[in-house]
């Protein structure tokens, strides 16, 4: 059957150019329909929720809270054990300074074999739990492997930068107001969305002038009385305890007690701080982030599994665009989104890198500059029926789908050696073109036949397998598969099509080439005798003079 489709094929070969080109130009609108994501999500078998309280809070609430949190959560189907931590995890922050109102639990499920569900559905199940918990900025994502504790893993994070912080807060809610319109788009939040409450100590200067009293030094004061400073350490056996110095409870509750504490003067006096400074209460932000000496709002969000990174970003840069920001205000991504635009730009480079490799490669091989040309055509062909197979599957195009298109490139790359070597032996022997194309082509297909369904069949296990690592084993292996089955059959006719047509231009070539071409075959031919005359010349018992060089011989 494939020789009568390949002498047809001869027969009308610009109708299967028509076909390629047409199958090349589908790319584009592939590319588009697809979806496109940095990483594949994977079942880990572990999850994290994050969790904010309301400003103000104490550590004996916030912990309660999540007492309460973790004992509900543990009743999820599927989970084995749950950890809660309270308090930032990094080291960077000083004893006695960490935001007691923020915390995360880490959730272990049982092994992916031994449940019929996936990680995905018990944290749909987590964060329908936590929607029971207005008051609480809270979200539910996968365990960064990478980052320190206390670090939240977003799939989408942006700063939205500006010189005034009222209005990156206005921005920052319409913005966080259209995320939520989109499906998928869950766990939206913004580093300003809490605001903590705070007692500010605005210090009259002439009094505190008057009075003799530093500015530095009231500021330590109050900062030892409020806030404590460890003084001491305390060790009992094998531990080893911090020793604190603060006011006592009843002494610094509320303002009217802030007001009460003294300082003293430089002349050894005591002066209480309402003579020195007025308290206003207040409500500060619980962090103020600057990028590029520009303040920040930091913005985001995770993805469900079906909602493709590239079309939340397409769809927040949409809303970005709608908010009309003067010129000082700007969008700019982090995290995965900037990565993957990173990702995109270096796998080009490296594409049409591996284009011109394999050139040099086929050219040197074959001794021609058509002939890489002849194999290499088959390359774009195999694309659009990948892009094909992942929008039938419903898959996104990421970093794994992409180094499955460099193996499939690979593995048409051999196909068409096989093909144009074995026709060119055949010609080498005085068959005519078209016989040794249709003789060539017919051998060759069961050894490319053999390869590829070996090759299919080997890795549907990985694309068809669940594990641990399947999402991005899997992403290899579907693209491998969809896109030499769907492509094989027109990458066996174009490329001795093209072989044909290459020969033809051969008789369309001008003048000038074919003396060169004739000119170039006679310098091979004659070399080989040049090479023996040198060699022969000189008395039978002298040794033999050095080799003249390629220059010389010629």
């Amino acid at each position: 059957a494939y020789g009568r489709v390949l002498a047809w094929s001869l027969g009308h070969r610009w109708v299967i150019v028509l076909v390629a080109v047409a199958t090349v130009l589908a790319t584009g609108p592939l590319f588009r329909a697809v979806g496109k994501t940095f990483l594949p999500q994977d079942d880990q078998s572990e999850l994290e929720i994050s969790i904010r309280t309301p400003g103000g809070f104490t550590l004996a609430e916030t912990s309660r809270l999540f007492a309460e949190i973790e004992g509900r959560v543990r009743a999820l189907r599927g989970v084995t054990d749950v950890l809660a931590t309270i308090g930032d995890q990094s080291g960077r922050v000083k004893p006695g300074e960490g935001d007691v109102t923020s915390g995360s639990i880490y959730v272990r499920l049982v092994d992916l074999r031994a449940r019929p569900f996936s990680q995905f559905d018990v944290m749909a199940d987590a964060r329908r739990l936590l929607a029971e918990y207005p008051d609480l900025r809270t979200s539910v994502q996968g365990v960064n492997p990478f980052s320190t504790g206390g670090q939240r893993l977003s799939d989408v994070e942006l700063n939205l930068r500006g010189p005034d912080l009222d209005r990156l807060q206005a921005y920052a809610d319409r913005l966080m107001a259209g995320m939520r319109e989109l499906p998928g788009l869950v766990d939206v939040d913004t580093t300003l969305a809490v605001r903590t409450p705070e007692l500010r100590l605005l210090i009259d200067r002439e009094k505190a002038s008057d009075q003799g009293v530093n500015v530095q030094d009231i500021a330590a004061t109050v900062q030892t009385y409020v806030a404590g400073q460890p003084i001491s350490k305390y060790k009992e056996s094998d531990q080893q305890y911090d020793i604190w110095l603060r006011a006592e409870a009843g002494r610094r509750r509320t303002p009217d007690d802030v007001g009460d504490l003294t300082v003293r003067a430089h002349g050894g006096a005591l002066v209480r701080l309402c003579n020195l400074v007025r308290l206003r209460e207040d409500l500060g932000p619980a962090e103020i982030d600057r990028v590029d000496r520009q303040r920040s709002v930091t913005i985001v969000a995770n993805l469900l599994p079906e909602l493709p990174l590239a079309t939340a970003i397409a769809h927040v840069n949409r809303i970005a665009a709608q908010l009309d920001m003067p010129p000082l205000y700007n969008v700019q991504w982090t995290g995965r989104a900037k990565t993957l635009a990173e990702s995109n730009v270096n796998f080009l480079l490296a594409f049409g890198l591996s284009i011109v490799f394999m050139y040099m490669v086929l050219a040197a091989q074959f001794e021609s500059f058509v002939h890489p040309v002849t194999i290499m055509l088959a390359l774009p062909l195999t694309v659009p029926f990948a892009l094909f197979s992942l929008v039938c599957l419903g898959e996104a195009l990421n970093v794994y789908s992409m180094l499955g298109l460099f193996m499939l490139f690979g593995i048409v790359k051999k196909n068409g050696i096989l093909q144009i070597d074995y026709t060119n032996t055949l010609r080498a022997r005085g068959v005519p073109r078209d016989q040794a194309i249709r003789e060539a082509n017919r051998v060759r297909l069961r050894p490319i036949l053999m390869t590829t369904v070996m090759l299919i069949f080997g890795m549907l296990p990985i694309a068809l397998g669940r594990g641990p690592g399947s999402g991005s084993r899997g992403s290899i292996a579907r693209v491998i598969v969809g896109g030499q089955a769907l492509s094989l059959l027109i990458t066996l006719l174009i490329t001795p099509i093209a072989y044909s047509l290459f020969d033809d231009l051969r008789a369309w070539r001008p003048a000038w080439a074919t003396a060169l071409a004739a000119r170039m075959r006679q310098l091979r031919a004659r070399a080989p005798q040049t090479e023996a005359t040198v060699r022969g010349s000189g008395d039978a018992g002298s040794p033999p003079g050095p080799r003249p060089t390629r220059a010389a011989e010629l």
